[in-house]
């Protein structure tokens, strides 16, 4: 581990030269000459949003299928491919993340109908295998390798359904990235594909029925081919595939035609019973709950929960009494029975009240409840009956995170994943009786973890808010204000981020970057009061959250404005190009990725509708002023001095689509000042994010930090004796 650590540090060396230790590092400047960027004409469109008059120049590229668009394309990628091609340092990385990427990756198994299932990646395919054996000690068999599928590997395997009794496998894929998605049959003891197809199915979940005949799943209509990567979604349809007959065939069991933006997720309960529907408006955690009793031909989907007032998350079921998380009268959520036979809120039970910390997820595994809980961003996991009376707190390795907890209530074991930003993830068996834990796989990474410290920085935010970072680097930082420090955010969605290990991250860390992860305003760190503090008119809050994270680690010398690299995608892009407009001053260098820049139009193409939950809409004034005041694109100032910036996006991001980001570049482009480069990263057949090959990652990650690296000035002496130590 110690010599490959070296072979890198010698290589940066080498790219980098030698000399005399750096100096305090200097704030960002605009010196130099600007790149030659394509021409991006603009033309006179102006929209009128409640007498105020908006300009949108660049409408032309919300058209990805136009020859302009195409010609614009095809020229940012020559000037950014050019510029990415005259780092020096740019090689040595990508064959040292190539190197640490290279290592066995394993997914939480699963167990149905008397067989194991888990996913293995040997380290460098493009997409992880699925294995399955019918014991602990069986040899695995492969089951289904997705990287037969394409020759590139932008084919990926986006989600799997087992029968109950264990006989097929019913799987979804995704082409380039794509949201959009295709159902297949497998026969798991002859492994063949049966004839089932099942197209046009988005945000879907898939449930087999009891007998192992059919399985329930959600679907769009077909759109039209020209336009299915920019046309919205409306009218989710939730529908009974049985198995062996044509799509045409399938059965709708629920829609909602007078409810356009209504979604749909179906559940069956482990004893066969019930088919649990969850339905959902736009990405906002407030759903309603009906149910079909599946034991009585003909009976009707009837509501449990008739209003989106709170989260619901279906955890199981004894008999007719359902278990639920819910955060209804509770922001950080608790556990209640209600019994369907008197559903009435009066009626419900609390098993597990409120508590301190944010309860994320349970579990119903042996008679057992196991909760997921969050403490300060942090993973913690407790165990309790089924009358919420504590059984045993969970020993966990250290400060990180866990997921899995698969199971049924009639099992005594699961399997659970432990990860943190030292430690790969690391794949355990939980025996719910012993209440021990014991390694099922490990990988190893040629590093050494006993080098590198994570430590847990408070800081107070503009308006007074205690916000927490985590701050990850090699051991004995000098706090000299002149570190490279990558400051990273999301703030959004109600989405929580936790400690967890990253080859990418390792790499920058191993060039001697600092990587800092800060818990704003928008997740779900600290339950929904949290989240809703960075949403609507209130969204600001996460800006000044990152804002403030920033002028922590400069006041307290852990870097200083010039060393200082921002990213973040989808959310976080927007969360990057808020930041930059709002303080170019403060940012060597940005990577906003796939982000949401157009805050006044992005409900109008795919799913971005949905996202209005978060952001509220420009159709309504006082939103549309809120809007307005961080979009990125419109706050972009001409004769501005911004930070170094490369924009990611892919053609086939049909969540976020790249017209967001070709309009931000071209604006950006033309307003900046001095010589600070501006360039987009437009991927092919690729897409949001899921589902990326592994090829695709480390060049993209190669491509990041070697930006970085420039941009940061990492060529400084300074920073080569911090890589070789």
């Amino acid at each position: 581990m110690h010599l490959r650590h070296l072979t890198l540090a010698a290589a940066l060396a080498a790219a980098f030269g030698a000399g005399p230790a750096l100096a305090q590092a200097q704030a960002p400047a605009c010196n130099g000459t600007p790149l030659a960027y394509p021409v991006a004409k603009k033309v006179d469109q102006t929209d009128d949003y409640f007498g105020t008059r908006v300009a949108d120049p660049y409408r032309w590229l919300e058209d990805a299928n136009s020859a302009e668009t195409k010609a614009w394309v095809d020229a940012e990628n020559k000037v950014t491919q050019a510029y990415l091609a005259q780092i020096p340092q740019r090689g040595a990385i990508r064959e040292r993340l190539t190197q640490l990427w290279n290592y066995e990756r394993y997914t939480v198994p699963y167990k149905e109908g008397g067989r194991y299932f888990y996913s293995r990646n040997d380290g460098l395919q493009n997409q992880s295998v699925l294995y399955t054996m019918t014991s602990l000690d069986d040899t695995p068999r492969m089951l289904l390798d997705p990287n037969t599928l394409a020759a590139d590997g932008t084919v990926a395997l986006a989600g799997t359904a087992v029968s109950p009794d264990g006989k097929l496998l019913a799987y979804s894929t995704a082409a380039s990235g794509s949201d959009w998605n295709q159902i297949r049959v497998r026969d798991i003891e002859t492994g063949k594909d049966l004839d089932d197809h099942i197209k046009w199915v988005k945000f879907s979940s898939t449930a087999w029925t009891h007998d192992g005949k059919g399985f329930f799943y959600s679907r769009y209509d077909e759109p039209k081919e020209a336009t299915k990567l920019a046309d919205v979604n409306y009218f989710q349809k939730l529908y009974y595939h049985k198995v062996g007959t044509p799509q045409s065939a399938d059965t709708l069991v629920y829609d909602r035609p007078d409810e356009k933006e209504w979604g749909f997720q179906a559940m069956t309960t482990d004893d066969g019973r019930y088919l649990i529907i969850q339905a959902s408006k736009g990405t906002a955690h407030k759903y309603r709950i009906f149910y079909k009793d599946l034991s009585k031909p003909g009976a009707k989907v009837l509501p449990l929960i008739d209003n989106f007032d709170a989260a619901y998350e279906f955890v199981d079921n004894v008999g007719p009494v359902f278990y639920f998380v819910t955060d209804r009268k509770a922001p950080r959520q608790r556990i209640v029975a209600i019994d369907t036979r008197k559903p009435r809120e009066g009626a419900w039970k609390t098993v597990v009240p409120e508590g301190r910390d944010t309860l994320v997820a349970s579990h119903l595994i042996d008679n057992q409840l196991v909760n997921e809980y969050l403490v300060d961003a942090r993973s913690s996991v407790r165990i309790v009956d089924l009358d919420g009376k504590p059984v045993r707190e969970l020993a966990l390795p250290g400060i990180g995170s866990v997921s899995g907890f698969g199971g049924k209530r009639s099992e005594g074991e699961t399997f659970f994943a432990f990860t943190s930003y030292t430690m790969p993830t690391t794949i355990y068996r939980l025996d719910m009786q012993r209440g021990a834990s014991t390694v099922f796989r490990q990988p190893k990474v040629a590093f050494d973890p006993a080098a590198y410290e994570t430590r847990q920085q408070f800081y107070t935010s503009r308006d007074g808010t205690r916000v927490p970072m985590f701050i990850v680097s090699k051991k004995g930082l000098k706090l000299d204000g002149g570190n490279p420090t990558y400051l990273y955010g999301y703030g959004g969605f109600n989405i929580s981020l936790t400690p967890a290990f990253s080859p990418a991250n390792l790499a920058w860390m191993e060039m001697g970057g600092v990587y800092v992860v800060a818990n704003l305003r928008g997740g779900g760190e600290y339950g929904e009061a949290w989240h809703e503090a960075g949403t609507k008119l209130k969204k600001q809050n996460v800006f000044d959250d990152f804002i403030g994270a920033a002028e922590w680690l400069v006041a307290n010398k852990v870097t200083s404005p010039g060393k200082l690299a921002i990213g973040g995608g989808s959310n976080g892009g927007l969360l990057v190009g808020a930041a930059m407009t709002q303080r170019p001053d403060l940012f060597g260098a940005a990577i906003p990725q796939v982000g949401v820049m157009d805050m006044l139009r992005f409900h109008k193409f795919t799913i971005g509708w949905a996202w209005t939950s978060d952001y509220g809409s420009s159709e309504n004034a006082d939103e549309f002023k809120a809007l307005v005041k961080y979009s990125p694109l419109h706050n972009i100032k001409s004769g501005t001095c911004y930070p170094a910036t490369m924009i990611t996006t892919a053609d086939h991001d049909d969540r976020v689509v790249p017209a967001h980001s070709f309009k931000f570049a071209a604006a950006a482009q033309a307003a900046q000042a001095g010589g600070n480069p501006v360039i987009i990263r437009i991927d092919t057949k690729a897409g949001h994010g899921a589902g990326k090959p592994t090829a695709k990652q480390i060049e993209e990650v190669a491509d990041r930090w070697g930006f970085l690296a420039r941009a940061l000035k990492m060529d400084e002496p300074a920073t080569v004796a911090s890589g070789a130590q």
